[in-house]
């Protein structure tokens, strides 16, 4: 098995509301909802690659988050290690710059979207 990828993922809380967004369909688990979040860069810091990938996906800059949970996952054609965090405070306006839907779900529907399996976990995680 080839190197595990590292993704900083970012669990954005506004309220009792949580932003998920829909992968496109041509990428692993295309049409699945997810966290935002992406690869870490070699010798980038986590906390760094969180604050880009969230200025990357979502054209906002978080300002305040904390550690949630680390997740290692394999899939048949690769390995994650799933660094989230919870953001709980950030500067500018949320929106898919991918192209990408977004939704503030309540924490308590988030079990009715369909999440890549890497990602049951956090939702679990967030609603302990």
């Amino acid at each position: 098995m080839s190197n595990i990828i590292r993704v900083a993922v970012a669990v954005i809380q506004r309220c009792d509301r949580i932003l998920i967004a829909k992968r496109p369909q041509h990428l692993h688990k295309g049409g699945y909802w997810e966290f935002p979040g992406g690869k870490q860069e070699d010798n980038e810091p986590i906390e760094q690659a969180l604050i880009r990938e969230c200025f990357e996906e979502l054209a906002i800059i978080p300002t305040k988050f904390f550690p949630l949970i680390q997740i290692e996952h394999n899939y048949p054609e690769k390995s994650v290690l799933l660094d989230v965090w919870t953001v709980t405070d950030y500067m500018g306006v949320p929106k898919g710059v991918e192209g990408q839907p977004l939704l503030w779900c309540p924490a308590s529907q988030l079990d009715e979207f369909q999440f890549p399996e890497a990602n049951l976990a956090i939702v679990e995680a967030i609603k302990n």
